[in-house]
């Protein structure tokens, strides 16, 4: 979440045009998201696997809660937290590990890099003005 945040913030303090600003935050999500998901069924394999090795319960309370907004809201809903709640990489390994397809995973996730990457670039862009962005 920070480092999605941080790009529109950083951009804006360097003085790029908003569209760049856009661009280049989707791209950094969706660079991670592709990376991710491609080897995401190997990775949750071997999480699962050290979990029960370390006789640890399959499910914690987090995970109760994650699979509790997949069931209401399904993908859109993992998608749509991913930037603020998740990051690029959790919200992949997420959907990963709920075995959605990875089709599924990479449009979800383009639509949500883009909302995001717009209303935080519009944000930053709108206070760039402010101290905060001037140090």
């Amino acid at each position: 979440m920070l480092k999605f945040l941080g790009g529109p913030v950083a951009g804006a303090a360097a003085g790029l045009p908003p569209s760049l600003i856009w661009g280049l935050t989707v791209a950094g999500m969706m660079t991670s998201v592709v990376v991710v998901s491609g080897l995401g069924r190997a990775w949750a394999l071997h999480q699962r696997q050290r979990r029960q090795l370390r006789g640890k319960p399959l499910f914690s309370k987090r995970s109760r809660g994650i699979v509790r907004i997949f069931r209401r809201f399904g993908m859109p809903g993992i998608a749509f937290l991913t930037p603020i709640l998740f990051s690029p990489i959790g919200g992949t390994v997420i959907a990963t590990q709920l075995h959605v397809p990875r089709t599924r995973i990479l449009f979800h996730m383009l639509w949500s890099a883009a909302f995001w990457a717009a209303a935080l670039t519009m944000l930053a862009c709108r206070f760039s003005h402010l101290s905060i962005f001037h140090h």
